[in-house]
């Protein structure tokens, strides 16, 4: 069975916010609601980074965890989705949340800010799969039509991958082999750069 996750590559986001409105467009989300968005780090300065950020669907998620009338469930393939039937709009979920997934539609106190809202991972929600009840609640399902989230395919630099989380990090691990990191997927820009300057600095050496 598959396990389905998202991963953003920054060395591949250029902040187009690609995703961004193919996620808006696909699902026709609400006023107020963002359930992806382009996180820049240190812009304008050297070692500016980009990253894509929505719903991690969690293996041990923590919304779930702390949801006090249990509207979160887990389907076959790992992906995290909720009732909206059952939210009362309490807020516990963004407490809890790492990432800042849960959106609500107002910024009123909580309890009044409406139902949540988050990345389906273009999965649906509890309704019969394309009812119109489900669109009009959820947006497309397009995991029950064999695809995979819009913002993925969309992604103009394929930085932002989405599937079954084996292949994924194959393709990761692929990508940072071939840019020869001496730390690892998570090198530092300095330590990356620096070891890209030994590398051209050998090429210049005399062979033995």
């Amino acid at each position: 069975m598959a396990n389905m996750k998202f991963l953003c590559d920054s060395k591949r986001c250029i902040e187009c916010n690609g995703c961004v409105t193919a996620c808006k467009n696909e699902n026709d989300v609400e006023w107020g609601i963002q359930r992806r968005r382009v996180i820049t780090i240190n812009d304008g300065e050297p070692g500016e980074t980009s990253i894509s950020v929505a719903c991690m669907h969690c293996s041990d998620a923590p919304c779930m965890a702390v949801c006090p009338t249990d509207v979160f469930y887990r389907t076959e393939d790992g992906i995290v989705l909720h009732n909206k039937d059952g939210c009362i709009g309490c807020g516990y979920c963004l407490f809890a949340c790492p990432f800042g997934a849960p959106q609500f539609p107002s910024s009123a106190a909580f309890g009044e800010r409406g139902k949540m809202d988050k990345c389906t991972f273009c999965a649906g929600g509890p309704e019969e799969d394309h009812s119109p009840e489900e669109k009009a609640k959820y947006g497309s399902n397009r995991i029950a039509e064999g695809k995979l989230p819009l913002c993925a395919e969309m992604c103009s630099t394929k930085a932002l991958l989405a599937g079954d989380a084996a292949e994924v990090s194959d393709i990761f691990r692929e990508r940072v082999i071939y840019r020869g990191h001496n730390d690892g997927a998570w090198a530092q820009t300095q330590n990356a750069s620096q070891y890209e300057a030994d590398l051209a600095y050998d090429a210049t050496q005399p062979k033995a």
